[in-house]
């Protein structure tokens, strides 16, 4: 059942075999594996079932690093979390191996462990009818893609979801008699034992003062690359430097999906670069896109990471009665999806890496009147417009394509995440982000460039110009984060060099787990939404077994 923690209807304390902290992807994966059996589960969720401004204040920190970072403009606190804004796309994760050329690379597991539940993330994912292989969807896409020679370019596959995960299974799991959901429920601290061995309690509360504890045999922490870090390191009643931290690694390694543009396409048919790439399929075609990737061979010759690289059409400027109805529609569609749709806006102005001119072009909510009457004059420029669609023509010429890059980050040691020392309105020390680049970073964003930019001039028959910063020789990088936030809480197989093994047990605490992307020892490329929910069900099993065989000691 789902609760308001606010509300005296909902109950102060709870008994359940699982607490799982965090109602994003990773946390109602581990749940809906449970659903209708004889475990309790009970989710605690920060936020609502929306967002709203007071509780997103509770994500806002600083930052320290270059580039600079916004945590607070990078996540949403909601139930079903940022996913509520994903872009869907579904890939398998590649380059688990390690790299001799690339730092801290190497899981300890492998695609082989991943696989079955890869198989069940489908089913999460609503992806049953997509097979896929280790790095790629096999569904074919339904454009023809263009020709590159396959050895520094290929295409991957992506898959793209139909789920919203919080509206997808929120009726089932508010019938769900084994389920507790605590809405506006935030942990304040995860309490252990005085020898540190294991969590004794979760204590939890909201922001108007209520608070409570969930005692359980196993805690699973589910809340980001961010939050999982900063949950740890402040709770340090008995370790004072936070839990799982002896060797002093949690917050460190994090890593996103750098990304930024990396110059410019000019060819004398840009549709024809664009066309195979536009993610606006028509209704009936096959929900998988291309993706345009850095070979293997391509990154093991030029010791860079992995990559991919999509191309955007720059229009012509675009009659200002067209652009008045675009962005009217842009602010209806946002009121009409969501109550709070200001700081969804503000989470995911750039979630898909789109360039400068179009991640910040988005109006107000105070433009309407004002965009209504500018539709209203320019009726020539939308009639105009509506012609050439008809004519499967874009509205408006396309001038040139710019290719935004996407990468891979080197797990650096020291781009991490620590506690600040301003405080949230919980009482929580805010998070400060040191996130930082490597030279090897550099060096495959300038390589990648000139291998995208000539392959797709080849192709093309165009000519690329790269970015400026690309041919400076310490140019500093214009790339920004996607929202991806990874390697906080990293799996390795010794505590020396990892937080959690290779099951997401927090090492040395035998009921305390990590579920997300802050266990990923590199990132690849890859959306990294559908190994989390596999890398999820994965530990839902262990945590299964481990039920099934004892409880550990609590005290």
């Amino acid at each position: 059942m789902i609760f308001d923690y606010r509300k005296a209807t909902s109950p102060a304390d709870v008994e359940a075999d699982i607490c799982i902290i965090g109602a994003g992807a990773a946390g109602l994966a581990i749940a809906w594996s449970f659903l209708g059996s004889q475990v309790n589960v009970c989710v605690v969720e920060g936020g609502g079932l929306d967002a709203d401004m007071r509780n997103q204040a509770l994500f806002e920190g600083s930052s320290v690093g270059v580039p600079e970072f916004d945590p607070g403009a990078s996540r949403l606190r909601a139930f079903g979390g940022t996913c509520n804004l994903w872009g869907r796309g579904c890939i398998p994760l590649a380059n688990l191996a390690a790299r001799d050329w690339v730092p801290h690379s190497g899981w300890p597991i492998g695609f082989a462990d991943l696989e079955p539940h890869y198989v069940r993330a489908r089913t999460f994912c609503g992806l049953e009818s997509h097979d896929f292989n280790e790095d790629s969807f096999l569904t074919p896409s339904s454009r023809k893609t263009l020709p590159f020679d396959g050895d520094s370019l290929v295409h991957k596959t992506f898959a793209s979801s139909p789920m919203i995960f919080g509206q997808a299974y929120r009726t089932e799991f508010d019938r769900a008699a084994n389920i507790t959901v605590l809405l506006h429920a935030n942990l304040l601290e995860l309490e252990a034992l005085p020898s540190g061995a294991a969590v004794r309690q979760a204590r939890i509360g909201t922001l108007d003062g209520h608070r409570g504890v969930i005692r359980a045999r196993h805690f699973v922490l589910a809340c980001g690359g961010i939050e999982n870090a900063r949950l740890l390191l402040s709770s340090n009643s008995v370790r004072p430097n936070g839990l799982g931290n002896d060797h002093d690694l949690v917050g460190r390694y994090f890593m996103d999906h750098p990304s930024g543009k990396l110059g410019a396409l000019y060819t004398a048919d840009p549709e024809a670069v664009i066309r195979p790439y536009d993610r606006n399929v028509p209704k009936g075609k096959p929900q998988a896109h291309p993706e345009i990737c850095l070979s293997d061979e391509a990154q093991r010759e030029h010791r860079i990471l992995s990559g991919r690289v999509r191309p955007f059409a720059f229009q012509e400027p675009v009659p200002e009665g067209l652009q008045a109805l675009r962005d009217l529609r842009a602010i209806m569609r946002a009121r009409r999806n969501h109550d709070n749709w200001e700081i969804k806006a503000r989470v995911c102005g750039r979630k898909n890496g789109e360039p400068d001119y179009i991640a910040n072009a988005r109006p107000s909510e105070d433009d309407i009147a004002s965009l209504t009457l500018r539709a209203g004059l320019g009726a020539a420029d939308i009639a105009k417009a509506f012609g050439r669609k008809l004519t499967r023509k874009p509205t408006v010429k396309t001038e040139r394509v710019d290719l935004v890059g996407y990468f891979e980050q080197v797990p650096n040691h020291d781009s991490r995440i620590t506690l600040g020392e301003e405080r949230d309105a919980l009482g929580l020390r805010k998070v400060s982000v040191d996130w930082r680049l490597t030279e090897l970073d550099r060096h495959t964003y300038r390589t990648a460039a000139k291998l995208f930019g000539a392959e797709m001039a080849r192709v093309s028959k165009g000519e690329f110009r790269p970015e400026p910063w690309l041919e400076e020789e310490n140019g500093v990088p214009q790339v920004f984060g996607t929202s991806h936030h990874m390697g906080t809480t990293r799996m390795a197989d010794a505590p020396e060099l990892g937080v959690v093994d290779r099951n997401c047990q927090v090492h040395g605490i035998g009921n305390l787990h990590i579920a997300g992307s802050s266990v990923f020892p590199t990132g690849s490329w890859a959306f990294p939404t559908f190994t989390i929910i596999a890398l999820s069900l994965r530990l839902a099993e262990q945590l299964r077994m481990r039920l099934e065989q004892a409880a550990p000691f609590l005290g």
